[in-house]
């Protein structure tokens, strides 16, 4: 006769050491996520200037369709070739966007800024409307529909911008919104070494 049969408690097997590693990982796998995450968020810092893997690299290739109705160039290669280059990742439904129009605009003033558009996810007539409220800084413009040129920049979150000097390298990002303090203080000292000092 079984103890079982003569009133005790079935014994419940021991786990093995694997058993009780496998029990307690999805535990330890969380508080390591939430350790990581805990430390992003109180590091410091400015979070819109995020590394970019595209710093001192050469620019992605740029073969976009025109926004049509702009009465602006397609966003090609040819479109930046040769000249400091300021690529702009814009769309009419980015608030962010809107509160950034007019330093874009601004910076379009500098002669020695080419400043192209990329329109992200949008529709156009919504860009068009855009473009009317705010102003058309863009020298061209490209659409992205589908973001996958958003894709090969590398794009966090629009607006987003990057500086490509006239040798074709990425020598500045933006995340979020320019605005005169961020241009004064970060844009144009990485403006004026690409240009190597001449104003």
């Amino acid at each position: 006769m079984s103890s079982a049969e003569e009133g005790g408690a079935p014994q419940r097997p021991k786990l093995s050491r694997l058993g009780m590693v496998i029990a307690f990982l999805p535990i330890v796998t969380f508080l390591a996520l939430a350790g990581i995450f805990w430390k992003q968020l109180t590091r410091g810092g400015d979070p819109s200037l995020l590394p970019s893997a595209l710093i001192g690299r050469q620019a992605p290739s740029l073969n976009l369709n025109a926004l049509e109705g702009s009465n602006k160039p397609a966003l090609i290669d040819a479109a930046v070739k040769g000249r400091l280059t300021l690529v702009n990742i814009w769309a009419s439904w980015c608030i962010p966007c809107r509160d950034e129009a007019p330093a874009i605009m601004a910076i379009a003033q500098d002669k020695r800024i080419n400043v192209v558009g990329i329109n992200y996810k949008d529709k156009t007539d919504n860009a068009l409307a855009f473009l009317g409220d705010f102003g058309n800084p863009f020298a061209a413009i490209g659409v992205d529909p589908n973001g996958a040129a958003a894709i090969d920049w590398g794009v966090y979150g629009i607006p987003e911008s990057y500086l490509v000097d006239a040798t074709g390298k990425v020598v500045y990002k933006k995340v979020g919104p320019f605005d005169p303090a961020s241009i004064q203080n970060e844009l144009m000292p990485a403006v004026e070494k690409a240009l190597g000092g001449k104003g």
